[in-house]
């Protein structure tokens, strides 16, 4: 092989791995591999200078020192982004866009605010020429120097359809796991650890030695886009689907909706799995997703008009891990908790926070005896964001995951494709505790008298394994009585909330039965759609999945359970019992949309104290006669139901000319169909 085929190669190969690293985050080696490729092709490139070339994977460690920055205009203002903290305030968003759009199908976006800093990455026929900080708006400082050695930041574009000119708007940042490491490491040399990721991000791209930048590892997420010409882009989405293949990382898990309540939903589950980041996040931003509509919403003078951000207040704490243990879900997954020294944040003592699954372990590093920044940031629950390494002095204990269940000692298993281990044990006693606690919530079944105490002494009295056996303590009450704790009135409370629950509508029952993947949203798809839970179990994965919002993956979910031979024994136990299996679907009602129930179609909001009916079950009951329940008041709600002490969204529904409830006008309203 001749010097050029081997310097050819190896910048292939780097460019490769560099793309599996930072792109598709699934390196195939190690870092320690990939410096041996980056330095013999440094050699060569020394041995033969006629080889060398601006976007060999080499000029990405860092070129010579610069002497000052220069301060140069924007193509495009990088405008700021107009924030909200609130449900309300994004529901004012999505009602502007409308407004000023009523006529347009709008697609949103939404994706995570990375907190790090603005940067503009220019790209001309292929190649990087340019790298610019957000400055004032206006103008910002050329930190090109730098940016050539941000991972994810590649030196040439790849693939097909490169525009002449493409301006790449973005967040450099530096990782949770990088930035354990880069302490450490400043521990070691006795001197003063980076305060936090943010910061460490913004000085080193001010760093004038692109070396030092190097070292601090710097890594880039695309999430915007400027100055383009030759670019063929119609929507948000399809250009960050470019963007990966042009080798550059987009921001990541972007979701896309098409109404403000799936745009809430989407910003709550997101929220939720947060934890599976390794960057810091300070909220979400919500964009419209057709690059024509945001032409046509246009910008005010200090932002666009087309996106907000969904921001929540952050707050950090650092505490020592006491001791990790492993907790046994409903469905048997292995779930890791940190056991914390209590620690106050935002006003709350925080003690626990869950570990999620063993790859989060893994990516932490964490030990036992390790001290860890732990967030809690708006509506999530506290997290570890990463482990402070530069405070080990060597008593940590690493925590190995287990290879059997702590409870029963059964076997694991990982999920095929997936992150979480589960005990295979469906005897599991943690399992049993589990199922039955969630059976019976408030979310579920609703049992009035059995909360996870009164579960707990019921197992360990022998009374309870199954679902089926809440409904024999009925025979029991003698035994009942005689328990610690619990007497006639507690009994009799108890299995009066039982038997209440028999007549719990078909939707509950689905949710209580633990199905994988069945939450309430689609137990209510399914209840709706097929009336019982009869022609449920009867229904193929092709007919269930033609179901909108159930899909392949949960419909298989779905007949795998009911095909499992302890599920049909238990459906005819609770069928002995006569719970509620639902009402056959009216053929007339298929057809026509349950067009004949008098809320059919309309959108219903209520506000203030209700007297009649607490606030799930009127929801329940606008449902079942055909209407929405909704949480926000606008031109498209229908009807105001009005309790005591209603307030803005009263004053709203007045405003707008909207009808107004009171709870005995719905209730005659509701009545009517029923005549």
């Amino acid at each position: 092989m001749t010097p050029r085929e081997e310097v050819d190669e190896l910048r292939r190969d780097l460019n490769r791995h560099n793309r599996l690293y930072y792109v598709d985050a699934r390196p195939e080696i190690t870092d320690l591999e990939f410096d041996k490729l980056l330095k013999r092709l440094e050699a060569l490139e020394l041995q033969h200078p006629e080889l060398d070339s601006p976007d060999s994977p080499t000029h990405k460690v860092g070129g010579e020192p610069i002497e000052g920055f220069e301060t140069v205009a924007h193509r495009l203002p990088m405008l700021s982004i107009d924030n909200s903290y609130s449900e309300e305030e994004v529901r004012e968003f999505e009602q502007r866009v409308r407004k000023l759009l009523p006529e347009a199908q709008c697609e949103y976006s939404i994706e995570y605010k990375i907190d790090g800093v603005a940067l503009a990455l220019i790209y001309e026929n292929g190649q990087l020429v340019q790298a610019l900080t957000r400055g004032d708006g206006q103008f910002g400082d050329d930190v090109t120097h730098n940016a050539r050695t941000i991972g994810g930041v590649p030196l040439g574009l790849t693939g097909a359809n490169v525009p002449a000119l493409l301006e790449v708007r973005g967040e450099a940042y530096i990782a949770n796991s990088d930035f354990a490491h880069l302490q450490a490491e400043q521990e070691k040399r006795g001197e003063t650890p980076y305060a936090n990721p943010r910061n460490t991000a913004a000085g080193a791209l001010k760093l004038l030695d692109p070396k030092l930048c190097h070292a601090r590892k710097l890594r880039f997420l695309a999430h915007g886009i400027g100055a383009t010409e030759g670019a063929g882009f119609t929507t948000y989405q399809d250009y960050l689907t470019q963007l990966r293949d042009f080798g550059i990382p987009p921001t990541p898990n972007v979701r896309i909706a098409t109404d403000i309540e799936s745009i809430l939903q989407q910003c709550q589950e997101m929220m939720e799995e947060v934890h599976n980041l390794d960057i810091e996040v300070d909220g979400l931003v919500i964009k419209v997703n057709q690059f024509d509509l945001r032409e046509q919403l246009g910008n005010t003078s200090k932002s666009p008009r087309w996106l907000i951000a969904y921001k929540w207040e952050r707050y950090e704490a650092v505490t020592q891990v006491a001791s990790i243990e492993i907790q046994v879900g409903k469905t048997g997954t292995l779930t890791p908790v940190a056991n914390l020294e209590p620690v106050q944040i935002a006003g709350t003592t925080v003690s626990r926070a869950s570990l999620h699954n063993a790859d989060e372990v893994r990516r932490l590093g964490i030990c036992v005896g390790d001290w860890v920044v732990v967030e809690k940031a708006g509506k999530i629950i506290p997290h570890v964001l990463r482990v402070e390494e530069h405070r080990r002095d060597g008593t940590e204990v690493p925590f190995e995951f287990p290879e059997a269940c702590p409870v029963c000692n059964g076997p694991v298993k990982q999920d095929e494709g997936g992150v979480y281990i589960r005990c295979l044990n469906i005897e599991c006693p943690a399992q049993i505790r589990e199922r039955l606690v969630f059976f019976a919530s408030r979310g579920a079944m609703d049992i009035d008298g059995m909360g996870i105490k009164r579960i707990e002494q019921l197992i360990e009295a022998g009374f309870l394994r199954s679902y089926a056996d809440i409904y024999r303590l009925k025979d029991r009450r003698d035994d009942l009585i005689a328990l610690e704790r619990m007497q006639v009135r507690s009994a009799d409370k108890l299995l009066a909330g039982i038997e209440a629950s028999k007549e719990r509508p078909l939707w509950r029952l689905l949710t209580a039965l633990n199905i994988r993947h069945i939450g309430t949203s689609n137990a209510r798809l399914l209840a709706d759609r097929f009336g019982t839970l009869d022609e449920i179990m009867n229904q193929s994965v092709e007919s269930l999945a033609a179901v909108d919002e159930i899909g392949d993956v949960i419909a298989q979910a779905v007949v795998d359970f009911f095909q499992t031979p302890a599920v049909r024994e238990l459906i005819e136990e609770l069928r002995g019992f006569r719970l509620n299996f639902g009402e056959p679907v009216a053929q007339s009602d298929e057809a026509e949309g349950n067009s004949n129930q008098v809320l059919a179609g309309k959108s219903i909001v209520v506000t203030g104290t209700l007297v009649q009916f607490t606030r799930e079950s009127i929801q329940e009951a606008i449902r079942q006669h055909g209407g929405k329940p909704a949480s926000s008041v606008s031109k498209k709600t229908d009807f105001v139901v009005a309790g005591e002490k209603a307030g803005s969204k009263l004053a709203k529904a007045e405003e707008l000319g909207i009808q107004v409830l009171t709870e005995d006008d719905f209730l005659a309203l509701i009545q009517t169909s029923a005549e």
